[in-house]
């Protein structure tokens, strides 16, 4: 139908959505939204809002926390400025482990209430441990009324920080563009709720799924931006803040590789669990309007402490490189005086992104040509195989070299082993997800080598392995991969 410019007319209906809210939709599935700005307004837009409403809630928290001790302090406990900043960073700490810090979609004073009093009261065990060897304060009794003091204080200097957060976002300050994956009931439910609710502070756009033939389906209460594997480019273009997962036409094993396209772009995957209905929330669990959402982990690139491995990798493998010299000078004349010339031996892996590199090892053997080095997938057993070379592979001595991987930044202490192209191209065909190992840099020891999956192992475990290591990736998960190492070293396990 043309409309009175001469232009078509989309038919449009005004229904009642699944939790009442009343939205327009158009027969392509496309709502007529006033607040559907073009990149450029968006961006202007962005710049007129203050600098504090673009940032979380909880660097304010911590600010709010800082402050309410500080007033309590004043008041009832004056003392020691050592005393006290050891039981306020003690406080900090706590009260960041018990998730009070975390983005949530709900902000309820009543759901930290149990929090907040557990962590204060730990942190006044520690203060009266503390007071006991430390000088600086008496009277036990105001180490109680202080407590008491900071309590009341954390709670109303919370509930302010709430009531702000949720006004910013019932007026529009703070929305976060969003983008539902799964035109199903679910995800039509998902994008009703947040149309009608402003206080969770998403902005749904659209949602992404299979199109339907010749571009007609079921009426939707936002448009249908396109299929499944443009999430990357959607997030990119539009400038989305977050994905809410509803699931729809996609198998599951396909949607796992979908989501990992999120893994360096800054948006954060909420999930609505399967069978949702029957599922347990728990402290860690958003909900919108009785629909648990399950905030997928942050991928590892986007942690502070991923930088900080970055420069534990360059300390620990310089200084073990000067410790070690003594070690290297005795491989690499072992070596010569077995082999010959040419103590490194050079061979192209894929690390980073399938990236190639040239990793570095002692020799234990010498190839015959370069195809042989690039195809033969284990010499354990070769007999060229000198008892220098079969001593530096069951001692890992002859990975040493890599250290100097790690300095350059080719590879890392702790990641996936990193293979040859040739064996990557024949792994990627037949095991799913093998490439995903690829997300992170290639590591001197991995997951899957501190369990012993070395050699002549399944693939496939390395591989499911490896992912599960960038998925759990922590600074102790390190920790605990290099002990394990360290321990299979000197049973001389290596491979």
């Amino acid at each position: 139908m043309a409309d009175s410019n001469g232009g078509s007319a989309t038919s449009r209906t005004t229904v009642r959505g699944l939790r009442g809210v009343r939205v327009q939709l158009t027969e392509t599935g496309g709502a007529v939204r006033p607040d559907h700005l073009k990149p450029a307004e968006r961006a202007v837009r962005e710049r007129l809002r203050p600098l504090w409403l673009r940032r979380g809630v909880g660097p304010y928290l911590v600010l709010g926390d800082v402050t309410a001790f500080a007033i309590a302090t004043a008041i009832t406990l004056p003392g020691s400025a050592l005393v006290h900043g050891l039981a306020l960073a003690f406080l900090l700490l706590v009260f960041w482990r018990a998730g009070l810090y975390r983005s949530r979609l709900t902000l309820s004073l009543l759901d930290d209430l149990p929090y907040v009093l557990a962590a204060v009261i730990v942190a006044w065990f520690f203060k009266v441990a503390l007071f006991s060897v430390l000088p600086g304060v008496d009277a036990p009794a105001r180490q109680v009324v202080h407590t008491v003091v900071l309590l009341v204080a954390v709670l109303l200097l919370r509930l302010v920080a709430y009531r702000i957060v949720h006004t910013a976002r019932c007026r529009g300050l703070v929305r976060h563009r969003t983008l539902i994956v799964g035109a199903g009931p679910v995800g039509v439910r998902v994008a009703a709720t947040l149309l009608e609710r402003h206080d969770y502070g998403l902005d749904p756009i659209g949602f992404l799924d299979t199109e339907w033939p010749g571009g007609s389906g079921p009426l939707l209460p936002i448009p249908l931006l396109g299929r499944y594997h443009r999430l990357g480019q959607a997030i990119q273009e539009l400038g989305v803040r977050d994905v809410v997962v509803a699931y729809g036409g996609v198998d599951d094993d396909e949607l796992v590789d979908i989501l990992r396209t999120c893994d360096r772009l800054d948006v954060d995957v909420f999930v609505v669990p399967r069978l949702f209905e029957l599922h347990d929330a728990n402290r860690y669990t958003d909900e919108i309007w009785g629909i648990p959402l399950v905030r997928r982990r942050r991928s590892v690139y986007r942690s502070p402490w991923w930088r900080v491995k970055r420069l534990v990798d360059v300390m620990v493998s310089a200084l073990a490189l000067l410790l070690l010299t003594p070690v290297l000078a005795v491989c690499a004349l072992a070596v010569r005086l077995e082999g010959g010339p040419g103590i490194i031996f050079r061979q192209e892996r894929v690390g980073l992104d399938g990236r190639p590199f040239q990793v570095l090892k002692f020799r234990s053997l010498k190839p015959v040509d370069d195809t042989e080095s690039q195809t033969n997938w284990n010499i354990k057993h070769d007999d060229r195989l000198g008892p220098v070379g079969r001593f530096l592979r069951a001692t890992s001595l002859d990975e040493l070299p890599q250290l100097w991987n790690i300095v350059r930044g080719d590879m890392s202490l702790v990641g996936p082993r990193p293979e040859r192209p040739h064996f990557v191209d024949q792994f990627s065909a037949h095991i799913p997800r093998y490439t995903a190992r690829h997300r992170v840099p290639a590591g001197l020891t991995g997951w899957a080598q501190a369990h012993g999956l070395r050699g002549d192992t399944s693939i496939e475990d390395r591989a499911r392995f490896d992912n599960y290591y960038i998925e759990n990736w922590s600074p102790w998960l390190d920790v605990k991969i290099v002990l394990k190492t360290v321990g299979q070293v000197v049973r001389r396990q290596g491979g």
